[in-house]
């Protein structure tokens, strides 16, 4: 059973699906289970091409972690997450993909060393987070802009362990903090002390040395 009807209101759940579901939650937490040193996971577009900014934005973002010994995981697709992968992989570091079965997406990227394909959106989720010390997010859709609130919500509520959400691009995502800080923050539905989940650079190096610096506090 796929998620559209798993999610349908008018389907049960059966007992095959939810044993499928466990199983893939299984599989994650192994795979997850192989990365042998600490873990930043890089979001963006897969549709950015290379000869983008934010390509070679992701690219340094990866070699940066890879050189600092760091395993970077990404979703394991074209675009952002090719590039951070293939910064890893140039620097001789650890590259992760976390897949997700799509009508219309390619397969995993050619510079993945560790993958797993998921089928489900919310079990690869939470093998995003559950090995990571960071999240640097690039200019993305949908989904980039579903797993950093998803981060950024997890944290809040103390659902997960503190760490630093890294937006990259101040052109891309200004206009969203902004929203943030005049109405979310003006309208009391977060707090202001919120606004401090979230980092903004434009430098590969100081996207890094954020995570970085923040795990050696933690350590």
């Amino acid at each position: 059973m796929d998620d559209r009807r798993l999610l349908d209101s008018t389907e049960v759940a059966t007992a095959g699906a939810l044993d499928r579901i466990h199983q893939e939650f299984d599989r994650g937490f192994a795979l997850v289970a192989q990365i042998d040193r600490p873990a930043v996971s890089v979001f963006g577009s897969a549709r950015i091409r290379e000869g983008d900014p934010a390509y070679a934005a992701a690219r340094a973002i990866g070699n940066e972690f890879a050189r600092q010994g760091w395993a970077v995981i990404t979703g394991g697709g074209p675009g952002v997450m090719e590039a951070a992968n293939r910064g890893a992989r140039e620097a001789g570091g650890l590259s992760v993909g976390l897949g997700i079965e799509l009508p219309h997406e390619q397969g995993l990227n050619p510079y993945v060393d560790l993958s797993y394909t998921f089928e489900h959106f919310y079990a690869r989720k939470v093998c995003f987070v559950k090995p990571s010390e960071g999240f640097v997010v690039l200019p993305g859709g949908f989904g980039t802009l579903d797993e950093t609130f998803e981060a950024l919500t997890l944290i809040q509520t103390g659902k997960a362990s503190m760490f630093p959400v890294v937006l990259f691009g101040s052109s891309f995502w200004d206009g969203l903090l902004d929203w943030i800080r005049t109405t979310l923050v003006g309208s009391g539905t977060i707090a202001e002390r919120d606004l401090g989940l979230l980092h903004l650079t434009d430098d590969p190096a100081a996207a890094a040395k954020i995570v970085l610096d923040a795990y050696r506090v933690k350590s």
